[in-house]
């Protein structure tokens, strides 16, 4: 089990925020700001592949920003970063997904603490719901899906059940089908990941009905797919199994061979484990002779073979470590290893670095990659860079502008390092950016990166690189797991900067490196 001790756990512009007008926590309609699609869009399930709508096999790259769920109700690190840089920074390290918990007494209720309103000035005077719009909506600008996770009904803590005395299985159906309803225009919210960690009393498939979690999960993913039925039902295992040994919290889906999930709309189920390493707490496998050797048969014994047999898909909804102990490295080095020759969705616990037992993917600052668990997790988490097909021009034709301004991009000779512009979101008083620079036909070993901005008057905090504002220019240096740039690689970098007037679309980079 999951000891008692586990973690709490400017749009694609501005105006699109205008178009939301909430009046009450529990508006049924669709703000008009949810219209657009992510590149991915909706997804569906065959056999244990997740698709996407032309079919195309996807596998959800996750990482976990807690916050929602807990008293402050809003993602966590937003005294000390802006929502465009968190999202930016997880995007760069090449995840799809943010994994977003939240609880009840939240979405329900009107109370935030915990943010900069200086740095996040969307945020300003927002209720938790209003909150997630936003997140939603900076997860589309920055290219990322989200799973909505019920975390827990009261924000003080998790509960074993679907429901409590304060929080029945009603409120619960409830909140679900509002949060399906709301969110039914957009493709960026894939999945409904429909109670965290089932456990204790939890059963799977036993004839008790108050504690029957898969009999539950058909009640409630029924009422969300009668909502919106192109979301992916999430449904995590329980810590007991039949025949009486204990996993994680959640972890255990032994027993769905017998008692699988059948939902009214078909090729919707991902079941979705939780495993952690001895640090967070001591298992017995932890102890076995052959450890680390016994792993995978331990992983395909409680899940794996769900996905090994065809059988559904995997999402692994959580894992992580603070990478401490050479069990804790012999348990990743193993575990990113099944995921990637298995080909298994994940979700990484956290981004955040205030999780208790696991740390984060940055440090204390929310700003310092944690080198060591990126390199760890980089097999899962590269992905092939897009190929962009070469055309002859015609000699008669005349270019168009589009009606929407594309990165900017150096024009650097064959071979040479070159740099991509993204303008993430821009307001009245500063900016977030990212920037992809490319190696070129060799391997850069540092690198600077230099434009004007005669509205910039200071950085805000930056990922990937160091940036200093003098004069009228911004100079960036390749900093952390972006200095060294591999021959034909690619890395993303990010900045928040405060301007008066907002940023520029499409600024002249100049790029150098020795």
């Amino acid at each position: 089990m999951k000891p008692v001790t586990s973690p709490l756990r400017a749009l694609a512009a501005a105006l699109a925020l205008g178009a939301i007008a909430v009046s009450g926590a529990h508006l049924s309609h669709v703000p008009t700001a949810f219209a657009a699609s992510p590149s991915v869009g909706w997804l569906h399930t065959s056999g244990s592949k997740v698709l996407t709508s032309t079919n195309q096999e996807h596998t959800i790259k996750a990482a976990n920003w807690f916050g929602l769920e807990t008293s402050n109700c809003a993602p966590h690190g937003l005294w000390s970063i802006s929502l465009d840089a968190g999202m930016a920074q997880i995007a760069s390290f090449g995840f799809n997904t943010i994994r977003l918990p939240f609880s009840n007494e939240c979405i329900r209720g009107a109370a935030v603490s915990g943010l900069d309103i200086t740095r996040n000035p969307l945020l300003a005077n927002k209720t938790p719901l209003q909150i997630m719009d936003i997140v939603i909506q900076r997860a589309e600008a920055n290219g990322l899906s989200v799973i909505l996770d019920r975390h827990r009904p009261s924000s003080a803590a998790q509960s074993e059940l679907w429901y409590t005395p304060t929080y029945p299985e009603s409120a619960w159906i409830n909140d679900w089908t509002m949060l399906a309803k709301r969110y039914a225009a957009s493709p960026t919210v894939i999945g409904a990941d429909l109670h965290n960690e089932p456990h204790g009393t939890a059963c799977w498939g036993c004839t008790d009905a108050s504690r029957n979690w898969p009999a539950a999960a058909t009640r409630a993913g029924n009422a969300v797919l009668a909502a919106n039925p192109k979301l992916l039902i999430i449904i995590e295992g329980v810590e007991r199994q039949a025949n009486g040994e204990s996993t994680w919290w959640g972890g255990g889906l032994s027993d769905v061979r017998a008692h699988p999930v059948s939902l009214a709309v078909g090729n919707r189920v991902v079941y979705s484990p939780h495993e952690y390493p001895a640090s967070v707490y001591p298992q017995s496998w932890f102890a076995a002779a052959n450890y680390p050797a016994n792993l995978p048969a331990q992983w395909d014994k409680s899940w794996g073979y769900l996905h090994k047999q065809g059988i559904a898909p995997i999402l692994v909804g959580e894992f992580g470590t603070k990478l401490e102990t050479r069990s804790d490295q012999q348990w990743l080095e193993s575990f990113v290893a099944y995921l990637q020759s298995n080909k298994i969705g994940f979700g990484y616990w956290s981004f955040n670095p205030n999780s208790g037992d696991t740390g984060g993917l940055v440090k204390d600052d929310w700003v310092t990659p944690q080198t060591a668990k990126l390199t760890a997790l980089a097999p899962i988490l590269v992905t092939a860079p897009p190929t962009t097909p070469t055309a002859t021009p015609s000699p008669t034709a005349t270019a168009t502008p589009s009606p929407s301004t594309p990165p900017a991009t150096t024009i650097p000779p064959a071979g040479a390092i070159s740099a991509a512009w993204q303008l993430q979101s821009s307001w009245q008083q500063g900016y977030v950016a990212q920037v992809t620079i490319k190696a070129g036909s060799a391997t850069r070993s540092g690198w600077t990166l230099k434009w004007s901005d005669a509205n910039a008057t200071s950085v805000v905090n930056a990922w990937g690189m160091t940036c200093s504002v003098t004069g009228q220019q911004v100079t960036c240096r390749g900093a952390d797991w972006a200095t060294h740039i591999p021959a034909g690689s690619s890395v993303t970098v990010g900045l928040q900067l405060n301007a008066a007037g907002g940023g520029p679309s499409n600024p002249l980079l100049a790029i150098s490196s020795p």
